[in-house]
C-alpha cells in the first residue's frame, strides 16, 4: 500500500470535472493507494449545519453518518484518478455500512484513511468497495464501507449475490417527509458533494435523470435522524452499526413515507414513495453495540 497524506480536504468540483474528462481508457486492477488526512478538527458551524439539514439535533456529538462526509472527498479523489479502473460518472451507490466503535465529539482529532478494495464481477457489471476508517489517538473509532456498481461487463463469473435488503416494515408510516426541490443543493452545501445530478434539473437531465435526485447519504442520514433517541437507546450517535440498501433514487421534489419497525433487533427502517408505495427508496438496519 502506498500512503499519501493530504494536508487539506480535496475540492470536489474540480475532481468531478476531472473524472468526467477521463472516463475513457480505464481498466486494470485497483490502485494500492491509501489517501489519508491526519488530525482533522471538526468545524462546529459546519457540523451544526449538517445536523440541521439532516434532521439531527444540534450538539457536539458527531452523528452516525457525519464522518462519511469527512472521508468522501478522499473517496472521490481516489476514484477520479486515472489509475482507478472504473469511471466515476455513472457509478451507482448500492449499499453503505457504518460501524461506530465509540462516541465521537467535536473535540476529537480525527485521522481519516480511505482505500479501495474487492473489485469483483456482478450480474449487472462490477462492484467495488471504498473503505473509510477513522482513528482517534491511534484507536479505531469509526469505519464505513461504500459499495458502488459500474454497469456493464463484469469481466468474469459473478460471485455470490450480496446480502439482500430486508423487507420494509409492514406498518403504517411513522412520518411523511416532504423533500423540497432544493434539498440536493442544501446537502451539497454542508457535505461538499456537488455532483451535478443532485443540484439542478438541467444538470441532472444531462446525466440521464428526469429531475435532480437527493443524495443517497442524505436519505440515509435523514432516516437515522428520524429514529432519534427513542430507538434502541440514547440515539444513533453512540456505538452501533447501520446497513443501508439504496433502491430507487428520490426525485426532487418528492414526498416520501418513513417506515420503522423498532420492535425488531436490529431496528429496520425505510423510505418509500408516498405517491406509489411500491417504489422503495432505501432500507436501513440499525443496531446499537
Amino acid at each position: 500500500m502506498a500512503d499519501v497524506v493530504l494536508r487539506e480536504s480535496p475540492s470536489l468540483a474540480p475532481l468531478f470535472v476531472k473524472a468526467a474528462l477521463t472516463t475513457r481508457g480505464r481498466g486494470g486492477d485497483l490502485p494500492s493507494t491509501v489517501l489519508r488526512r491526519e488530525g482533522i478538527t471538526v468545524d462546529r458551524d459546519r457540523l451544526l449545519a449538517y445536523q440541521r439539514v439532516c434532521g439531527f439535533g444540534g450538539s457536539d456529538d458527531l452523528p452516525h453518518t457525519y464522518p462519511h462526509v469527512l472521508g468522501f472527498p478522499l473517496q472521490v479523489a481516489l476514484m477520479a484518478d486515472r489509475g482507478f479502473p472504473l469511471a466515476l460518472p455513472g457509478l451507482v451507490h448500492l449499499e453503505n455500512t457504518i460501524t461506530v466503535h465509540r462516541r465521537l465529539t467535536a473535540d476529537d482529532r480525527l485521522d481519516v484513511a480511505v482505500r479501495a478494495e474487492d473489485l469483483r464481477p456482478h450480474a449487472k457489471g462490477r462492484l467495488v468497495d471504498l473503505v473509510t476508517e477513522v482513528d482517534v489517538a491511534g484507536e479505531r473509532a469509526w469505519e464505513g464501507r461504500s459499495t458502488y456498481l459500474r454497469r456493464g461487463s463484469g469481466g468474469g463469473p459473478a460471485g455470490p449475490e450480496p446480502e439482500p435488503a430486508p423487507e420494509l416494515p409492514d406498518r403504517a408510516p411513522a412520518a411523511v417527509l416532504r423533500v423540497p426541490e432544493g434539498q440536493g443543493r442544501a446537502y451539497a452545501a454542508v457535505s461538499g458533494d456537488v455532483n451535478p445530478i443532485h443540484l439542478h434539473p438541467l444538470t441532472a437531465r444531462a446525466m440521464g435523470f428526469p429531475r435532480a435526485i437527493a443524495h443517497g447519504m442524505w436519505t440515509a442520514a435523514r432516516t437515522l435522524a428520524a429514529l432519534g433517541p427513542g430507538v434502541n437507546g440514547p440515539g444513533t450517535a453512540g456505538p452501533g452499526t447501520s446497513h443501508v440498501w439504496f433502491a430507487k433514487p428520490v426525485l426532487l421534489p418528492s414526498t416520501v413515507e418513513l417506515l420503522v419497525d423498532d420492535r425488531s433487533d436490529p431496528v429496520v427502517a425505510g423510505l418509500r414513495s408516498a405517491k406509489d408505495p411500491a417504489v422503495r427508496h432505501l432500507t436501513l438496519t440499525f443496531a446499537r453495540s
